[in-house]
């Protein structure tokens, strides 16, 4: 066998240019994808990128891969067939909060309870950007834009409790500018055996700027966000003093602080990525009550869709043989048109 040469960022990045808006956080996505995916030396003939339509749908065209770029909302489907049609295949499929949660909502709930091995990057800018700035189904309630000049009155999505709800079995969560944590779970997305569904928040900062600064911004992230560690308490804040736990009695977290009234590290919440009804409840929360919970928020095993699939035709060819097609549309009830 022959050493396969260490891929660099620039082998992952193909000849088209970049046709973004100037700082768009769809650049930092293409980076870190590409910086990601050569650490880990995939193999580009065995990768294809899947969209759909929207800004981050011009994610195929960047990557030296193969890659389908479809039609709105339907992205999931032929990430479905790709993966049917050649197991070894390593699909990813980009997409937005508008192409994947409004038009094409129904698509990614079947690709996420089939959990067929698929990597969804979905990314949340929380606004319709291609289309010039309408409010989305991740929008904000009371959300002014082009199409709600008064105000959405519409109850948003939150995308992770979407997955969980769908009963997706690998869910996460991360932000565009936070380059080493995007990485990282770009890396367990890619090493999990079957669907993983993993939200990005991603600054529009032409139809929607800032939509994520009381989170993000570097002088609150420590306090606004909650980083996810596996069988660890869940601590945050810039002096790590605060921490989430469950109220005694009730399935309801709240925020308290170490030291104060009793409270130690053995009050918190220790977080269990293999808990649902846990990963259901960091789903819901946010700022300002609570902080924004990042990471891995759920993750099991469970048989892969396409290995189902092929199991179960093997068992039936075994069975019963191949067959014949021209046999197969000849029988039962058949009728000739005249």
């Amino acid at each position: 066998m022959t050493q396969l040469t260490q891929l660099t960022k620039k082998d992952l990045a193909s000849d088209q240019d970049v046709r973004w808006c100037p700082g768009c956080g769809d650049y930092a996505i293409l980076t870190s994808v590409q910086k990601t995916l050569a650490e880990l030396n995939i193999e580009r003939h065995k990768t294809v990128f899947v969209s759909g339509i929207g800004c981050s749908s011009r994610f195929p065209y960047y990557m030296n891969t193969y890659g389908f770029h479809t039609i709105h909302g339907r992205a999931p489907t032929f990430a479905t067939g790709i993966k049917l049609a050649n197991p070894e295949l390593d699909v990813w499929l980009v997409t937005g909060d508008g192409d994947g949660l409004s038009i094409g909502g129904n698509h990614m709930l079947h690709v996420l309870r089939r959990n067929v091995t698929v990597r969804i990057l979905l990314f949340n800018n929380r606004i319709y950007g291609l289309t010039k700035g309408q409010y989305s189904p991740t929008s904000e309630r009371g959300k002014k834009a082009k199409s709600t000049p008064d105000g959405s009155v519409d109850f948003p999505f939150s995308p992770c409790s979407v997955a969980l709800g769908a009963n997706a079995p690998f869910v996460a969560r991360t932000s565009a500018n936070d380059a080493r944590h995007l990485g990282e779970m770009i890396k367990r997305a890619a090493a999990y055996k079957g669907v993983s569904f993993m939200e990005i928040f991603q600054n529009c900062n032409v139809f929607n700027d800032g939509a994520f600064d009381y989170f993000t911004d570097r002088d609150v992230a420590a306090d606004s966000q909650i980083m996810l560690e596996n069988g660890k308490p869940m601590i945050f804040g810039k002096q790590k003093t605060k921490g989430l736990r469950l109220i005694p009695g009730k399935l309801e977290l709240e925020v308290v602080e170490l030291g104060k009234n009793g409270i130690t590290e053995k009050d918190l919440l220790v977080h269990d990525e293999h808990n649902a009804a846990q990963a259901f409840l960091l789903s819901h929360i946010e700022p300002p009550t609570y902080p924004m919970p990042m990471g891995v928020l759920y993750s099991i095993d469970r048989e892969q869709y396409e290995l189902g699939v092929t199991n179960q035709a093997t068992a039936i060819i075994d069975k019963k043989g191949k067959g014949e097609l021209q046999a197969l549309l000849n029988s039962g009830d058949t009728w000739t048109v005249g």
